[in-house]
């Protein structure tokens, strides 16, 4: 598996030139040792159904992902995660948008750099060989690992301005949903039976995406990155196969901080166990389940915001969310959750959700935090029209 690719030396022209070696760099300029701790997830909707078709938008010039920059560019996290950013292997598409896109500004506003990045292999769009979906056939998008068109669609990107341990990443691509104790294996509800045949359920693998652990190492000490990106608990039937995967990939993480929880997991290069317990951490990405409305399992996130290695801490929050939830009539749809907590707009029927998170360990304190959803009055707004999510960000400091 791709394990990184290495780190991009920004020159003074403004051009980034991806270097082949990963020792130690200098911090960017950006960060400032005293200053806390910028981390930030976003869903960028950067993908494409075409294999390399997010590398030919690019080439082109997209306006998507100019309005993406100017986003980032805006909000200078130390530490973003992107979701939906399709993923090749010789990060083409993470070049071009690190040097034509991000170290351009867009929109007014400054370019910025990132020397050290990580990426690898999702599971999205490769073939598993076998009906996943039940629809009597071996090849669509829903019968790969993760639903995808092609290898790669939906990948993550984690950008930083400090150094990325490549040797130390772990990742839990291949990790079975069987092997999970109490796995909540589909079931049919007409029947009772299992819905994944049993030579199906044998083999398939947990993580819809991939879940790593990304080891930083800050100003402020070493920070595992936890990125994933669990499946929308939708688009399946009564049997809710998806809801019960977006539930485990969500589990997955609680049991990685959870000592005594943790023996089951196996990561790709054969290692056993969960964080060690003195590790710092910050769980990032889109998770697709909010605290009470939306079509998640109940109390599937809540695995993480209850969990007692995770900061208890007041949502980041924004005044164009409630905006949305009133031009999109929440009130009718009979949310319950705070609308300005929510991180994503999904129109009338679904209307606003809270489904991205920036959740830290305990050690850390929080001492600003927002989501990035200006009024629509406000020029920045139209920025936002690229993603149905919107960049959640979180400043911390060491307790």
């Amino acid at each position: 598996m791709l394990k990184v690719l290495l780190p991009a030396l920004v020159a003074l022209s403004l051009a980034i030139l991806v270097a082949a070696c990963t020792g130690p760099r200098r911090v960017a300029a950006d960060a400032d040792a005293d200053a806390p701790l910028r981390i930030a997830t976003y869903n960028v909707s950067l993908n494409d159904d075409s294999a390399g078709g997010l590398i030919r938008r690019l080439e082109a010039g997209d306006d998507g992902a100019r309005k993406v920059a100017a986003v980032i560019q805006r909000v200078r996290p130390a530490i973003v995660l992107l979701n939906e950013f399709d993923h090749d292997a010789d990060g083409r598409a993470a070049d071009l948008f690190q040097r034509d896109y991000l170290a351009v500004g867009q929109h007014g506003e400054r370019a910025i750099h990132y020397p050290y990045r990580y990426f690898a292999e999702v599971n999205t769009g490769v073939p598993s060989g076998m009906d996943l979906d039940g629809d009597g056939r071996i090849d669509g998008p829903g019968d790969a690992w993760g639903f995808g068109r092609h290898p790669g669609q939906y990948g993550m990107l984690v950008l930083s301005m400090h150094p990325i341990d490549t040797a130390a990443v772990r990742s839990f691509r291949t990790l079975l949903w069987r092997d999970m104790p109490g796995a909540l294996a589909p079931v049919d509800p007409a029947t009772g039976a299992p819905w994944y045949p049993e030579q199906v359920w044998n083999r398939l693998r947990l993580s819809s995406k991939s879940h790593w652990d990304v080891p930083v190492d800050t100003p402020q000490g070493r920070v595992h990155v936890l990125a994933a990106h669990p499946t929308p608990p939708v688009f399946d039937g009564p049997e809710d196969r998806n809801g019960a995967r977006n539930h485990d990939e969500i589990r997955l993480w609680a049991d990685y901080i959870s000592a005594g929880t943790d023996g089951w997991m196996v990561d790709d290069a054969g290692v056993r166990g969960g964080l060690a317990a003195d590790a710092r951490f910050v769980i990032l990405g889109d998770y697709n389940a909010d605290p009470v409305d939306g079509d998640s399992r109940d109390a599937a996130i809540h695995q993480l915001l209850t969990h007692p290695r995770v900061l208890d801490h007041p949502a980041p929050r924004s005044e164009g969310a409630v905006a949305a939830a009133a031009r999109d009539g929440g009130a009718n749809l009979q949310h319950r959750g705070d609308p300005a907590h929510d991180t994503g707009n999904f129109g009338p029927r679904t209307g606003n959700l809270r489904i991205d998170y920036v959740l830290p360990s305990v050690g850390f304190r929080v001492v600003d935090s927002g989501v990035f959803w200006p009024l629509p009055e406000a020029p920045e707004h139209a920025w936002t029209l690229a993603s149905d999510h919107h960049l959640v960000w979180l400043d911390l400091v060491e307790e």
